[in-house]
């Protein structure tokens, strides 16, 4: 899926502060960089969690080649609206209160060359009231946000159990390599051995 932002832009030095009761938050702002995909989405899920909304893992853009995500917008869980499906007897999904308003706050981070995410696009407005209580924030997660988070963590520890089984596999393989490195070095000699005792042999042989 394409995302709105694909430009690179060009970001402050400094990071913005907000004073939030005492506490320095820091503002996420273009040019932001960060080591992983993962490292944005728990700053980004901490910001949220200290000005008082609840972030929502949204859209991705993905490399045509091998599938690797290039890009991704993290938002607001009011972003959207909830629409209901009507079918040919009424209305399928049950009515509900929904916690979409439509809100565009959010952040677009992008993979750089250099290895980097940065952020190419922040959108800071809020079209709701703010819940500064963090407890009373994650109250407003409805099911749905819920199972996003959840999913979003136990891929998360898939992926880096992935990794050790990669490295496990990778040392296993190194492990087989040297030792048929070493079986062809040891069959190798007992056929210059075996060739030296032909020789050996045919001289023996020889009439006088």
């Amino acid at each position: 899926m394409d995302l709105e932002g694909d430009e690179l832009a060009e970001g402050s030095g400094g990071h913005e502060l907000i004073e939030n009761e005492g506490d320095s938050i820091i503002e996420p702002h273009e040019g932001m960089e960060f080591e992983s995909e993962d490292a944005a989405k728990i700053f980004y899920d901490e910001y949220a969690r200290q000005v008082g909304f609840v972030m929502r893992v949204m859209s991705c853009r993905r490399s045509e080649r091998d599938g690797r995500i290039l890009a991704r917008r993290l938002g607001c869980n009011k972003e959207g609206h909830c629409v209901s499906i009507r079918g040919k007897f009424g209305n399928v999904r049950k009515q509900r209160m929904s916690t979409r308003e439509g809100c565009k706050a959010m952040i677009h981070v992008k993979y750089d060359k250099s290895g980097k995410w940065r952020i190419t696009k922040f959108v800071k407005e809020h079209n709701h009231p703010l819940v500064v209580a963090p407890r009373e924030a994650r109250q407003t997660l409805d099911e749905k946000d819920k199972k996003i988070q959840e999913l979003t963590t136990e891929l998360r520890n898939k992926k880096r159990l992935c990794a050790t089984y990669q490295e496990q596999l990778s040392t296993f393989i190194k492990i087989v390599e040297e030792h048929n490195e070493q079986l062809s070095k040891k069959l190798q000699n007992v056929v210059n051995n075996l060739r030296g005792f032909e020789s050996i042999d045919k001289e023996l042989v020889k009439p006088s």
